[in-house]
């Protein structure tokens, strides 16, 4: 027995494995279903035996219901009956024939009433039920027979024929009582039979129910309990083996993996911890190859890093800054790092770092560290907190950088800008910016200085031009203007007008940039030009001064010849003049010619007065004075002029003047005198060369200017002459001043035009300058 029941154990777990097995090919979810389900089905499928049970108790039941309805309609058919005879006797026994006719029909009626309720019970029973087949017919033949009978007695009786009522109800109804009295005896007896039949069943099915209950109890609690030990160990194994594994990844072992069996979430699960596993595994391997890497980063960058605790202790140096220090990790550690900081430097950045620890803020801070080899270099020191997710510091962080060559670049730098400042102040230069999309300005200390506003004043374009003179004020608008649209460097002079009414000259440059997002700024100084306005206008007064004692110290030399010239129309006007009145004094006086001698000698002394207005204007003083001229007239002028001292060394002067040739805007007087000395200095260099002498003047227009050139026959010019000539004082003359070519140079220069020399391939030299065909009218 002992080996039979551990053998059935035995198959039954071996059993719930296999179920197992085939239980975690399904997920948990439906795994769990399924088991309800069975449980819940064979919960039903105990429900259902003893509803079975109950289902033929209660047969039973109806069946004997059945039988009692059956025997009850056909006992009050049979009582009806009887009663319905025994009144009809006694009604003909008293041969009262009124009340049989009057109680006959009623009588009747009951006993029909009675047949056919029987009748409709009976058929509304089961079939199996109906045990006799002859009851309805029965039935239905009383209900025949009595459906005629009491009007026949009713007619007999009627007629007095009493004899006939009592053979009619001994013959017709006293059949039918007896039939339904069988009938009755019938129903009885199968009523009993039903009755002991139905017995037996209820007392079978009480066994049954008393064995059927407790055995389906307890086969479905064994088969939820089967159901719920496979389910439960198909979760729980895994489950097993996952914490195992985790227990093992908390270990670090990150190759362990778990077993995976079946297809359903456990078994996934065991999948993903493997491959989780594998990746850790992977990760580490990569976590431990990079944290190689980064502390091979750390050693190498090129800046000192180091940790801290959160007291503010060092925990950790990386390998640069020992070799920096020349110490040891465990002398720098804790508070070693401080021996290596300057004196004068320890206490500030102690006290700075020790409110950093207590505050948990970031610091960062400068100070000089001792060198391995003694020398002390500026380090650049930050630290930064690393906080939990408390906000609570867990460790500190830094790193160093040396910055001994920044330091030397700022102090250079705030040098720098110490001379600058001073040097502005000094040049009265200020500089500035202005970014044109923005409008925005800053300017330096001297230039708000050179515009008298305070220094924190904001400097704007409107308030610039509040200072400009309001003659200015236009070509300064138009100026900005161009510039912020044409993004282009300009540079302009202009007046300023001080608060205490004051005239202040200033120049100013700039030079356009574009920032990184293609916008126009303009970087610039502004100068203040007032004293070089003033020594500019005394240069000029100097200057002409000077060109005008040269004027005069020319025509001192010219003094022969320009008394020659003023001699001449002189003497010719005096011999028209008496021509004129010896032709007047005739006796017949000769009027016309007497006229043509008086306008001749009004035309000498034209050309007399107009020699000496010539010289007039060489020798006034007075303010220069731009106006259109015309050049070739000019030189046409001159020609007269220098002619009797060209005639006196055999000097012959040819011109090749361009025709329509434009007009210049050009001070008259000092256009002569650059004439006069470039004519001069050919007459000069040829009054002692022989062959042909030959003084040529040119004109001609050019790209919007015009050159004209003075050519001699003369000497020439050696090479390394060609710039000395126009220097102060540089003469090659015996009584030379040497100020004649520097003067005329600047007066071309003055003009906007350029004077030079060069040696002619042949004899002589050539003087060439330029003049603009249009020139400002200051300046």
């Amino acid at each position: 027995m002992g080996l039979h029941t551990a053998t059935g154990l035995n198959r039954w777990v071996k059993s719930a494995k296999a179920k197992t097995l085939y239980a975690r090919r399904l997920n948990i979810g439906p795994r769990l279903v399924l088991g309800f389900v069975f449980i819940v089905l064979s919960m039903l499928a105990a429900d259902a035996a003893i509803l079975w049970q109950f289902h033929l108790v209660r047969t039973q039941a109806e069946r004997l219901n059945g039988i009692d309805q059956e025997l009850v309609a056909v006992q009050r058919v049979h009582t009806s009956l009887l009663a319905f005879h025994d009144r009809l006797e006694d009604l003909a026994d008293s041969q009262d024939a009124g009340r049989l006719v009057t109680e006959g029909g009623p009588l009747r009626t009951a006993v029909l009433e009675d047949t056919r309720r029987a009748m409709s019970a009976l058929s509304l029973l089961p079939f199996d039920l109906q045990r006799d087949p002859t009851i309805l017919p029965t039935l239905h033949a009383v209900q025949s027979a009595l459906s005629w009978q009491p009007e026949a007695i009713t007619t007999l009786a009627t007629s007095g024929d009493w004899r006939a009522v009592h053979l009619r109800l001994a013959n017709q109804v006293r059949p039918l009582e007896s039939l339904t009295s069988e009938l009755v005896e019938k129903v009885d007896h199968e009523a009993g039979e039903q009755q002991a039949q139905a017995v037996l069943n209820v007392r079978r099915v009480e066994r049954l129910v008393f064995w059927v209950v407790p055995l389906t109890a307890v086969l479905t609690l064994l088969i939820a309990t089967t159901l719920g030990l496979a389910i439960t160990r198909s979760i729980t194994q895994p489950l097993a083996r996952l914490v195992e594994g985790s227990k093992a990844l908390a270990r670090g072992e990150f190759q362990h993996q778990v077993s995976v069996t079946g297809r359903d979430e456990l078994a996934h699960l065991g999948q993903v911890f493997n491959d989780t596993a594998r990746r850790l595994h992977d990760l580490y391997a990569t976590l431990q190859s990079s944290e190689d890497r980064l502390r091979l980063v750390i050693d190498t960058i090129p800046a000192y890093a180091w940790s801290s605790r959160p007291d503010g202790s060092v925990d950790f140096i990386n390998q640069r800054f020992l070799e920096f220090t020349g110490r040891s990790m465990e002398d720098i550690l804790g508070r070693g790092w401080e021996s290596l900081v300057h004196p004068d430097d320890l206490a500030r950045y102690v006290g700075g770092w020790q409110a950093a620890v207590a505050t948990g803020e970031p610091m960062e801070n400068e100070a000089r560290v001792r060198r391995a080899d003694g020398d002390y270099r500026w380090l650049l020191i930050r630290n930064v907190p690393l906080r939990d997710e408390l906000d609570n510091i867990v460790k500190w962080y830094g790193t160093s950088v040396d910055i001994e060559e920044r330091h030397r670049a700022e102090e250079a730098l705030r040098r720098s800008e110490a001379s600058l400042h001073e040097a502005q102040r000094v040049s009265r230069t200020g500089s500035f910016g202005w970014s044109v999309s923005t409008g925005e300005i800053s300017w330096s200390e001297e230039a708000s200085r050179i515009f008298q506003y305070d220094r924190t004043t904001k400097p704007t374009v409107e308030l610039i031009l509040k200072r400009v003179h309001p003659e200015d004020a236009v070509h300064v608008k138009q100026t900005i203007e161009s510039a912020s649209v044409n993004g282009k460097d300009f540079e302009h002079e202009c007046r300023l007008v001080m608060p205490d009414n004051s005239v202040k000259y200033v120049h100013v440059v700039a030079h356009a940039l574009s920032d990184k997002s293609g916008r126009t700024e303009f970087v610039g100084a502004v100068m203040d030009a007032t004293e070089r306005k003033c020594a500019e206008e005394a240069l000029r007064e100097a200057q002409a001064n000077l060109a005008r004692v040269s004027r005069m110290t020319t025509m001192g030399e010219l003094t022969a010849s320009v008394a020659h010239e003023i001699k001449q129309p002189i003497s010719a006007a005096l011999i028209n003049a008496k021509t004129c009145l010896r032709w007047l004094g005739r006796d017949q006086p000769d009027v016309a010619e007497a006229r043509e001698a008086a306008a001749r000698n009004i035309k000498d002394v034209t050309r007399a007065s107009d020699i000496i207005s010539g010289i007039s204007l060489l020798f006034k003083k007075g303010a220069l004075r731009r106006e259109l001229l015309d050049v070739n007239e000019l030189i046409r002028e001159m020609i007269v002029l220098l002619h009797s001292e060209a005639s006196r060394y055999s000097i012959s002067i040819r011109t090749e003047l361009a025709e329509d040739l434009p007009k210049v805007m050009a001070d008259r007087v000092q256009l002569q005198q650059v004439f006069m000395n470039l004519m001069l200095n050919g007459i000069d260099a040829m009054k002692e060369t022989t062959g042909g002498r030959e003084l040529t003047i040119k004109s001609e227009a050019g790209d919007g200017q015009l050159l004209i050139s003075v050519r001699d026959t003369g000497v020439g010019l050696p090479p390394e002459q060609a710039d000395q000539i126009f220097r102060t004082f540089f003469t090659t003359k015996d009584k030379g001043t040497g100020m004649g070519l520097p003067i005329s140079r600047s007066i071309i220069e003055s003009h906007g035009g350029r004077l030079w020399v060069t040696d002619n391939s042949g004899r002589g030299a050539t003087f060439q300058f330029t003049l603009p065909r249009t020139v400002a009218a200051h300046a």
